[in-house]
């Protein structure tokens, strides 16, 4: 199975493809049902989209679309190896029946709570600070790396088994235990199934962080993988959003296979991957096509645009006045058009948000124009001044390679 591959698209189509027992691990941190949307802000500030979680019919048609996903992650997980659902307190408890029907009760290992802490504006109730993450196995022949995975105990707690081991290394009266017993103490521990030794996501460090409002820290990929797998074997996400598993998994000499729907986070996983030594990483299903790009859902298709063009995206995703980008050097606004035949009103409209920005130049990016656009286009640049550009999506690469 060829690995060390992103693909972008949905995730169900995508792993039905893959061989059944193929992946040694899955960690799968899917949109929670939070009916949240969110505005992502990618590492250098600048360019944005949106990440949109939510689920028209509740949580009924939620689990259903999960469940398609899981069973498709147990075909295609090894009979020795763990898979990792990464969920919160919105239907954590749906997705632990769910997968006790998938994996089996007998199978489920471990329910880990990731705690931990910061401010919070509720006052009354108590601040939710965790997540859970639930560990199901294939079966009980499973990876588990303890030695891999051991804190160390707390300096109390060594003091004590240190006192009661005694001058001979033996532990007196009710503490007697084999000699060396102290030695494995120091080896440190299995840490236990509440995790509260990892900073959550907004406090990663600068240097790790993209802008990724549910990115993970790099410390909890290392610990699941590490715990779970061997070098060489093979680590699945198949919902990788920026790429921190693929990331940890290579940089820990896992082989590793990602996927996500959208283009711009499997562009932004390839640039992540090579700055840690990751060459030749191939993104397999990036739209090419016009059928494939007016396919993509509208933020997608903006971003994808934008980031196409070289440009800037707007800061703003709602109420964006009609700007959804800027070109890089000059900041000429970008308005984009996932339509055909765009007409006189949207250039129109488009002349008011480029006043509103003191500039004189713009661009509209479509599918394709009617006669009206080019003519109101025209009539802007001869009697306002105006240089309005209507650029089909099949011209970006040669238009655009002049204006970056």
């Amino acid at each position: 199975m060829e690995t060390n591959l992103i693909y972008c698209g949905d995730n169900l189509e995508v792993l039905a493809k893959f061989p059944e027992k193929s992946v040694d691990l899955i960690y799968a941190d899917p949109p929670f049902f939070s009916n949240k949307q969110y505005e992502i802000i990618w590492g250098n500030g600048a360019e944005m989209k949106v990440y949109a979680d939510r689920w028209k019919g509740g949580i009924n048609v939620y689990i259903e679309w999960m469940k398609e996903r899981l069973w498709q992650c147990y075909r295609v997980l090894k009979d020795i190896g763990t898979m990792y659902l990464h969920c919160d307190y919105h239907a954590n408890h749906r997705l632990r029946v769910t997968m006790d029907e998938i994996f089996g009760e007998n199978n489920f290992r471990n329910e880990i709570i990731w705690c931990y802490t910061g401010p919070s504006a509720v006052t009354r109730d108590f601040p939710r600070k965790h997540d859970t993450i639930l560990r199901y196995a294939k079966s009980n022949d499973y990876v588990f790396n303890a030695d891999a995975v051991r804190i160390a105990y707390s300096d109390s707690f060594l003091a004590r088994r240190q006192a009661a081991e005694g001058k001979g290394g033996i532990f007196a009266g009710k503490y007697d235990r084999e000699p060396g017993e102290m030695r494995e103490y120091q080896k440190g521990k299995i840490p236990e199934d509440w995790w509260n030794d990892i900073p959550s996501g907004g406090q990663i460090s600068r240097n790790e962080r993209l802008g990724y409002p549910t990115q993970k820290p790099e410390a909890l990929l290392k610990r699941i993988i590490e715990a779970s797998s061997n070098k060489d074997d093979i680590v699945l996400d198949p919902f990788c959003g920026c790429g921190t598993t693929l990331v940890v998994a290579h940089q820990l000499g896992r082989k590793w296979i990602g996927i996500d729907v959208s283009p711009i986070a499997c562009s932004l996983m390839k640039d992540r991957l090579n700055k840690v030594g990751a060459s030749d990483v191939r993104i397999i299903g990036a739209p090419k096509t016009i059928d494939e790009l007016k396919a993509l859902e509208p933020f997608q298709f903006q971003n994808w645009v934008i980031d196409r063009i070289g440009g800037h995206s707007s800061r703003k995703k709602s109420a964006d006045m009609g700007i959804d980008g800027y070109t890089f050097m000059a900041r000429e606004p970008v308005q984009v058009k996932q339509s055909e035949g765009v007409g006189r009103n949207v250039v129109d409209n488009f002349e008011t948000a480029i006043r509103r920005e003191h500039k004189t130049s713009g661009h509209i990016v479509a599918f394709s124009f009617a006669k009206s656009a080019y003519e109101e286009s025209a009539r802007a640049k001869a009697e306002d001044k105006m240089d309005i550009k209507l650029v089909r999506v099949d011209e970006l690469d040669k238009y655009f390679t002049t204006v970056k």
